[in-house]
């Protein structure tokens, strides 16, 4: 069990830094800080944002208007800058994903990898810690942004709301780079595996929508696929142990199917 874990860090530590490495990486971190921070601005502060809207609300009560529903700024502003992220994450995620396991056949080391006394699904935990953390270093400094907004709020926000949205962001960026490494595990093209990847997570993240077209039992079965609709539940502050355990699943579901592929490999050798 050591050995395995010190083959897992060793994998981890190799895997995140190559995208300290690689030029594509600095772009997709830049282009993800731009409109991260550009959204939270807008969000907060644009003409039709949370602040406007609040004020509106207000303006409308001292004129004597019927009373507008209760407004809670930092609680709207979170769903809606979180949800953004995650919108804004399914563009990105496929490009982290894409290079997990094709740049491994470019270099001709997945045969390597592949007859190596390390346990395949240490490689696959080992590269998908590394990318998540990656992906953990990009929602960082905007969580930090988003923070000190939210800590301006006036009542004081509370931080459940604002952990447990960023638990689902952080579930579904794993379950979705998961997916994305087996699908990586495929193919030697990076361009593929990111389209591919993309194609996948857009169908999971509105098999909701095609749910509701079916009758019955299947379309309730296929509704609790939806990638969507689970990471709307913690966005808005609800826990459902039916999205953890969707999330998590994908997560195993990736990780097995990226090992069988690459045992598949070794056959293929032998």
């Amino acid at each position: 069990m050591t050995l395995t874990f010190k083959n897992i860090l060793a994998i981890y530590r190799r895997e995140l830094q190559s995208y300290f490495t690689s030029p594509l990486s600095y772009v997709i971190a830049a282009v993800f800080w731009l409109l991260g921070g550009f959204f939270l601005v807008a969000i907060l502060l644009g003409p039709q944002g949370i602040i406007a809207q609040a004020a509106m609300a207000d303006q409308a009560t001292q004129m004597g208007l019927p009373p507008a529903p209760p407004f809670d700024v930092a609680y709207e502003f979170n769903k809606a800058y979180v949800g953004l992220l995650g919108s804004l994450s399914l563009f990105v995620l496929p490009m982290l994903s894409m290079g997990l396991y094709t740049d491994e056949r470019k270099q001709g080391t997945l045969e390597l990898l592949a007859t190596s006394p390390v346990p395949n699904w240490a490689v696959a935990l080992g590269k998908l810690l590394a990318v998540l953390t990656f992906y953990l270093g990009l929602v960082l400094p905007l969580m930090v942004c988003q923070a000190v907004a939210l800590g301006a709020a006036s009542p004081p926000a509370g931080s459940g709301g604002f952990w447990l949205s960023h638990l689902g962001l952080v579930l579904m960026a794993a379950s979705v780079l998961s997916l994305g490494m087996f699908i990586s595990s495929l193919t030697d093209s990076t361009v593929l595996a990111a389209i591919l990847t993309f194609a996948l997570v857009l169908l999971l993240w509105l098999v909701d929508a095609i749910a509701q077209g079916l009758p019955g039992a299947l379309g309730q079965a296929i509704s609790h696929l939806s990638l969507l609709q689970h990471f709307t539940d913690f966005t808005e502050g609800i826990f459902d142990t039916s999205g953890l355990v969707l999330f998590l699943s994908l997560i195993g579901l990736g990780l097995f199917l990226t090992a069988q592929s690459v045992e598949a490999l070794r056959f293929q050798r032998s």
